[in-house]
C-alpha cells in the first residue's frame, strides 16, 4: 500500500463508544496548563494549593506571574528573564527548527505553530527526505545489503495542538532532518511503502476493546486516555502506521530484503499493554514487529529495551512466552520512577520464566560506562546463549544527556557501541524502533550515531577498563544473583569481580554514587503523569 492509499483493516467503530469511555478520561478543556513548571503543574492537577503564593498575592493585588517561555528543544518552561533553558541550555530565541534539523512540512500548515512556506519551489519535508532514498523492495546493489528506513509523514499529525507536550511531531522531524544532513539517507538505505497495521495484526498483541478504543478517537477532538497520554482525530491513523511500518520492516529483515532497519515512528509503543493505553503509547509497535518477524520465519526474537523507562507493556505481553527474550535497562529508583515496574526479580512467569531480564538503575545520572558494562557482563552473555534469529531494539533516546524526562547521561557514542554489540547477534539482523527521547538535539545526534552503525560504521572496541558507578555495579550484582539460575553464560568470575569492586569502594568510603535529584516523594507515576517525571532543580 502506498502512502496515499486508504486504510487497510479499518475498524467499524459504530459500537465502540462504550469502549472509549473506559479509556478516555479528559476532554480538551479539562487539560492542565502546560506553560508552568512541571512541579507547579503537578500541584494544580491535584488541587494542591501553594500557600506561599497565595500569601504573596494577598499582600500585592497587582502582582502578576512572570510570562514564561517554552524551550523549543526540550519543552521545559522557563522564566521570562532567563535567556537559556535551565534544563538543556538552549537559547530562548533558538532557530533550531530553521537549521534543516526539524523544519515543518509545507503541506501541514500550523503543525506545532509554524506557518506554511510561501516558496513554491521549496520541497516538502517528505520530498526532502525521500529524494535521497531508493523506494524499492530489494537491497541488491552488487553484493551489498542495505538498511531499510521506516517513516511516514502522516505520523506528524498526531499532536497535542496548542500545547507543549514532550511527545511531539518535531521529534521525528529532528531525527529525519538530522539523518539527511549527515548524509545517512543515501546509498545503502532504502524505504518501502508504508501501510497501516491491519486489525488482525493488532489483535495478535492487543484486545479488541483496546483496538476499538484507539480507533474511536478518530471521531473526537483532543482527548486523553490518561492525564499524560493524548489523542486527536489523527492519532489512531498514526498508531496504525507506526505498527504497520514496524511489522513490514521486521518482515523485510527476516526475508532478506534488508540487512537491518530503523523504524522512525510515533506514537511510541513499549508502555502499551494488551488492554491499556499509557505513557504516551497507543499500540505496542515492538510487539507487533516481533510477531511479524515470527510469522516470517523467526523462531526466537530478542527485544532489547534501552529506553530510560521500563517497557511494562512489552514485558507483560511476552511474560509467558519463551520464544521472546526481553531485556530492559531502565531507571527505576525502587519503583519511584515511571512506570514503577521492571524490578530485577520480575523474570517472567510460567513457560516464560527467566525470559524477562530487568536491569533497574537505582538513580539518575547513569551513563555510558554503566550501560556498556551491563551489556558486556549481562546483556550479551544472555543474548548469545539465547541465540535469537532477529534482534529488535526499543530505542528510546531519553536516557541521553540533556533529556528533560530521563535524567541520565548516555552519549551518542554509547548508543553506537550498544548497537554495534547487538549487530553481532542473529547474523546482523537488527531492527531499531524509536520509542522515547524528548531533547531534539540529543535524539537527532543519538539516532545518527545508531544509523551509522547500521550502515556499517565501526565505533571501535569497547574501552579496556570500563568504570561503572557503584549504583550501576549494585544493579548488575542484583541481576546476576537472580538471573544466573536461568543463564549459565553468566560466569561467577564476573560476579566476583563486580562484588570485589563494590566492596573496595565501600571500604574506601568513596562517594562515587550519584545523588537523586528528585524532590521529596516522587509519586507522579502513580497518577500516570509521565510528562511530569522530570528532574526539578
Amino acid at each position: 500500500m502506498d502512502a496515499n492509499s486508504p486504510a487497510e483493516g479499518k475498524l467499524d467503530c459504530s459500537s465502540c463508544d462504550d469502549a472509549v469511555k473506559n479509556f478516555v478520561i479528559q476532554e480538551e478543556g479539562e487539560d492542565i496548563e502546560n506553560d508552568v513548571h512541571p512541579f507547579t503543574a503537578f500541584l494544580v492537577s491535584h488541587d494542591i494549593e501553594d500557600e506561599d503564593e497565595d500569601e504573596v498575592e494577598s499582600e500585592d493585588e497587582e502582582w502578576q506571574p512572570h510570562v514564561r517561555w517554552i524551550c523549543i528543544n526540550c519543552t521545559m518552561p522557563n522564566p521570562e528573564d532567563e535567556d537559556h533553558c535551565w534544563k538543556c541550555n538552549e537559547q530562548c530565541d533558538s532557530n533550531i527548527l530553521e537549521q534543516k534539523l526539524a523544519s515543518v512540512p509545507s503541506e501541514l500548515t500550523g503543525v506545532d505553530g509554524f506557518a506554511k512556506s510561501t516558496a513554491a519551489e521549496e520541497l516538502s519535508f517528505a520530498e526532502r527526505i525521500s529524494k535521497n532514498l531508493t523506494f524499492s523492495g530489494t537491497f541488491v546493489s552488487g553484493n551489498e545489503k542495505k538498511t531499510v528506513i521506516g517513516f511516514d509523514e502522516r505520523m506528524l499529525l498526531h499532536e497535542e495542538t496548542g500545547k507543549s507536550h514532550p511527545e511531539r511531531p518535531n521529534r521525528l522531524r529532528a531525527i529525519m532532518e538530522g539523518l539527511q544532513a549527515s548524509g545517512l539517507l543515501s546509498e545503502r538505505c532504502f524505504t518501502i511503502p508504508s501501510r497501516e497495521a491491519t486489525e488482525a495484526e493488532l489483535e495478535v498483541v492487543h484486545t479488541a476493546n483496546h483496538i476499538s478504543a484507539v480507533q474511536a478517537t478518530e471521531r473526537r477532538g483532543l482527548s486523553y486516555f490518561t492525564s499524560d497520554t493524548y489523542a486527536n482525530e489523527h492519532s489512531a491513523l498514526a498508531a496504525r502506521l507506526a505498527a504497520g511500518i514496524c511489522a513490514d520492516l521486521a518482515s523485510a529483515i527476516m526475508t532478506g530484503t534488508a540487512c537491518n532497519g530503523f523504524a522512525v515512528v510515533r506514537p511510541p509503543g513499549h508502555h502499551a499493554e494488551q488492554d491499556q493505553v499509557m505513557g504516551f503509547c497507543l499500540h505496542n509497535n515492538v510487539c507487533v514487529a516481533a510477531r511479524a518477524a515470527q510469522a516470517s520465519g523467526a523462531k526466537k526474537v530478542l527485544v532489547v529495551d534501552w529506553d530510560v523507562h521500563h517497557g511494562n507493556g512489552t514485558q507483560k505481553i511476552f511474560e509467558q512466552d519463551p520464544t521472546i527474550l526481553y531485556i530492559s535497562l531502565h531507571r527505576h529508583e525502587a519503583g519511584a520512577f515511571y512506570p514503577g515496574t521492571g524490578w530485577a526479580h520480575h523474570v517472567g512467569s510460567g513457560p516464560g520464566e527467566g525470559f524477562s531480564v530487568n536491569i533497574p538503575w537505582s538513580c539518575g545520572g547513569i551513563g555510558d560506562e554503566d550501560y556498556l558494562s551491563a551489556f558486556q557482563h549481562i546483556v550479551m552473555p544472555i543474548a548469545r546463549q539465547f541465540e535469537p534469529d532477529i534482534t529488535i531494539v526499543s530505542a528510546g533516546f531519553d536516557a541521553a544527556s540533556g533529556d528533560p524526562l530521563g535524567g541520565c547521561d548516555v552519549t551518542p557514542e554509547g548508543y553506537a557501541q550498544m548497537t554495534s554489540l547487538l549487530s553481532f547477534l542473529a547474523a546482523g539482523r537488527i531492527l531499531v524502533v524509536l520509542e522515547g527521547g524528548y531533547n531534539l538535539r540529543s535524539i537527532s545526534a543519538s539516532a545518527a550515531a545508531v544509523m551509522k552503525v547500521l550502515r556499517g560504521s565501526n565505533p571501535g572496541p569497547l574501552p579496556d577498563n570500563l568504570q561503572p558507578t557503584p549504583a550501576g555495579v549494585g544493579a548488575m550484582l542484583d541481576v546476576f544473583t537472580i538471573q544466573r539460575r536461568y543463564w549459565s553464560n553468566l560466569h561467577d568470575a564476573t560476579f566476583l569481580k563486580l562484588e570485589t569492586l563494590l566492596d573496595t569502594w565501600s571500604k574506601a568510603g568513596e562517594g562515587k554514587g550519584i545523588k537523586r535529584r528528585y524532590i521529596d516523594n516522587p509519586v507522579w507515576w502513580k497518577w500516570d503523569r509521565k510528562r511530569f517525571c522530570a528532574d526539578v532543580p
